[in-house]
Order: C-alpha cells, then structure tokens, then sequence
C-alpha cells in the first residue's frame, strides 16, 4: 500500500537512547536512594489505596514468566503472561480469583478479547502453532509466529480454534471491529527483520492486517500487509546504547492504538510516532508521520484522549530493562510526550505539546520506563493511569497538554539491591471503578483511587475493554 501524505518534523530538546532486551540483567550493589523505598516496601500517595494482590501461580511463577498486558470481559481480567493466559474473576475487585490458566508459551502472549474470541501474540520463534510448541531458531524455515485464536465462552475451559502466521511473528497485536459488525481486524505489529530469518525479511517497514470473520475464527487469515513507511522509510535511527544517545531504527512498529469511531490510528513506530487514517480497515494509510531524536530513543505505544484530539506517545528508553528513571537520565528522556492533533482530514497534524515524567527518582537497580497505561473516563479532563515498571504505576493529567501534573502514584521498592532484576507494573488500566496492574514478577494488583477529580470516572461501564482499541466514553 501507497502511504498517504507524509510529514516528517523533527524535535530538539535534550538527548535520549536505548537497549532492546528484557532479561535480568546485573547491576553493581546499590543501596536504595533517599526516598526511594526499601526492597518491596511501598511508597504511595493518600489518594490511592491497593486492595488485592494475586502473585502468579505455577507453572507461570518462574522469574523469566513475565507478566504481561491485560484485557477485559464483562466481570473477569485476561492478563497475558510469557508462559500463557490467566483470567480472573474481578466481580469483586478486593477479592479476585482465578478462574482458569492455559499454558501456552510464546512471549509476550499480548491478548485482545472480542466477545467470546481471545487473541494472543506470539513473538518468539516456535516449532509449530500449538501450545505445545518449543522454542527453535528463527532461521528453521519451519519456525512458526503469530496470532493464536481461543473460544472463551467458558471462562473456566477456553478451546484453541486457529492460529495465523504473520512476518516476523505478532510483538503486539490491536483489535479493529470491521464496520459489517461481521468481522474483526488484527493490526500486526513487529519488527527487528535479520537477513537469515526466513519468515522475517529485510525490510519489514509493513504491519499485518488479519481479518477474523466472528462466526468462523478458523477463517483467520492475513488479508493485507501495507507498507508503513513507502520508499522513503523510518527513522534510519542514530547508533548508540543505553545510557548514552541513540535512537532506534524503525522496521516496523512495536505497537498501535485505535480509535474505530473516529477512524483513526496512532502508532509507536521505533523510531516513529505515526497517524493513520482507518476508515478503510484493510487499507490503513499514513497521514502524519513526527520524529524526536533528541529525547525519544524508542517510540513504544501511544494513547488518545477521549476527543482524539491529542496523542500521548511514550519513549520505552532502554527497552523496558534498564534504569530510565534515576537522576542521570532526567525528566525528559524515557518519558510520554503529549502531541496536540490539529487540522482536518488528511491535513492533520501532530503538534508537540510538552513530556511527563513521573517525578520521583529510582534506584540503579529498578528498570523503569513509560509503559501501557489507559485514560480514566473523566468527563471533561483527559486523565490516565499508567505503568512505570518497578516506578510503579502514575495517574496524571494532561488537560492542559503543556502542563501536565500527577495526581496519584503507588510504588514497591526494588525487588534488589545488589542486581536489577526486571519486574513491576507492565500494564496499569482502570476498568469499571478500579485499577489494574499486571506486575511482572508479582502477579495481579487492584487498586481504588479514591479523589475527587477522578470521582466521576465510576459511573462509566464498560462490558469489554481492549486497552488499545479506544471507545468514546460520555461520562
């Protein structure tokens, strides 16, 4: 597919940079800074209270089966995890229960739900499409990555119904309903394509669009595979390692965020903050396209506010497992920016706002870095919750998009102080009244925030909640 009309800008700043790997990593010994909390201690603001904590069960409680995203169906919550699938029993946020586990290795195992239908990402190179599957070499032409489809209409027993295959597997995956009410659409992203991986070739500057029609699952299949970024390319990036400056070479996209009722889509492309124009499902096509190489090392995930009106990307400096949040780094670098959307049509644009970071230091032994986060359906305000990784989880706001201010925060202390172990919050997202985090290394936490200015956010129901897929909400 031909990219729409493109518009690169480049912001300048301070400086920013990254490492692409999520396993534990040494440190040298480190006691806990003033003010930061001692190992597994909490710091938290008066506004929030933690309720519950489920810690992860066998056969997902080893320190390399991370926790993963989370997605929600009526009264229950579906947190991925490297080894499978948990979902929960939240009819009572103070007191969750696990309804079922499946087993199912193939990092990150990111799920979407869709009425009785699950889906799982798989990006790790497998030997076959089963749960079954062991881990084999990506350049095994055999190796297989992508989208595993389940029934879940019982809740305590989902079924496996089809997987789909899809280049260079399914790092994340966002959920588009088709405008039939028939179909739903899988935006595949992926990236990092190497010469001898026969599934995942050079260059990958492309996402895969996988149509699922509802009645028939096993009918999955990829229907398109628009070429993002066209002759021109990504960001041809900047070479460094983390701490230093670097920014990361886009070939692809690590993840996207739509908004169906608006048509629109924003995506966190590397080395890319990217706007699409959606109205033709198969058919996704750039019309805005914004660069940072000073402050952004790694464009991870995006989030509107409830107008779509504005874009909330975030920079995973690090790459989620190195400590972004010390003194050193700053308050800048590792952090949201806040972009104004302006214009119409194909002449939108994104606008650089301002950053925000949470404003407390973390030990050398703390990976901690903007992750996933959702907005807390505030009529009037655009507020959100996010997840810090071991910084915890935030709720701010960014009404004002050049001043934006925390409200709330909640933290554990360093799982060490001798090494850096990776953990904390992967996901934190606020669904019917409560929030939730899926920690890494801890399990499931539900917290109730209890303020004023986020009072109203209760009443707003929701019967199904894909983090990445926004609804408008009234308020």
């Amino acid at each position: 597919m031909a990219p729409g009309t493109q518009r690169r800008r480049r912001l300048f700043a301070l400086t920013g940079a990254i490492a692409l790997s999520l396993t534990t990593l040494g440190a040298a010994p480190a006691s806990a800074a003033p003010g930061i909390p001692g190992v597994d201690k909490v710091s938290q603001s008066g506004n929030i209270q933690h309720l519950a904590n489920i810690p992860k069960q066998a056969p997902f409680d080893n320190v390399d089966a991370f926790g993963t995203d989370i997605a929600f169906t009526d009264d229950h919550a579906i947190v991925g995890n490297y080894n499978g699938f948990t979902i929960y029993d939240i009819k009572q946020p103070s007191k969750p229960k696990i309804v079922s586990q499946v087993l199912c290795p193939g990092s990150q195992n990111d799920v979407s739900v869709s009425g009785d239908l699950l889906f799982l990402s798989t990006d790790s190179s497998r030997s076959d499409n089963s749960c079954a599957s062991t881990s084999q070499p990506a350049t095994n032409q055999n190796s297989w990555e992508g989208i595993k489809i389940f029934d879940i209409s019982d809740l305590a027993n989902p079924k496996y119904v089809a997987a789909v295959e899809t280049k260079c597997g399914s790092h994340t995956h966002t959920l588009v309903p088709g405008k039939n009410g028939k179909d739903v659409y899988l935006y595949v992203s992926s990236y990092s394509p190497r010469p001898e991986f026969p599934d995942c070739q050079p260059p990958h500057d492309l996402i895969s669009v996988v149509k699922v029609p509802v009645r028939n699952p096993a009918a999955a299949s990829v229907v398109n595979e628009p070429v993002v970024f066209g002759p021109e390319g990504g960001n041809p990036g900047i070479p460094g390692t983390f701490p230093n400056h670097y920014v990361t070479a886009t070939s692809g996209c690590h993840d996207i965020t739509a908004y169906p009722d608006k048509d629109l889509a924003a995506g966190a492309c590397m080395g890319d903050g990217v706007l699409f124009d959606i109205s033709d499902r198969e058919h996704p096509r750039i019309i805005e396209q914004v660069q940072d190489d000073t402050n952004f090392a790694f464009w991870h995930s995006a989030t509107f506010n409830n107008d779509g009106t504005k874009v909330v990307f975030t920079d995973e400096l690090g790459g989620g497992g190195q400590p972004a949040c010390t003194a050193a780094i700053g308050a800048v670098r590792g952090a949201d920016a806040i972009y104004d959307i302006t214009g119409r049509g194909d002449d939108r644009s994104l606008r650089f706002a301002s950053y925000f970071k949470i404003p407390r230091e973390q030990a050398a032994t703390e990976n901690c870095v903007a992750h996933n986060g959702s907005l807390i359906p505030v009529k009037g305000r655009d507020i959100m919750v996010q997840a810090w990784y071991q910084g915890g989880i935030s709720v701010w706001d960014f009404t004002d998009s050049a001043h934006p201010k925390e409200l709330a925060y909640w933290e554990r202390g360093p799982l060490s102080t001798e090494q850096l172990i990776v953990g904390g919050s992967w996901s934190a997202y606020y669904y019917n009244g409560h929030i939730y985090s899926s920690d890494i290394q801890k399990g499931l936490d539900v917290f109730a925030l209890h303020d004023p200015r986020t009072a109203s956010a209760k009443s707003v129901r929701m019967d199904e909640l894909n983090v990445q897929t926004q609804g408008r909400y009234r308020g």
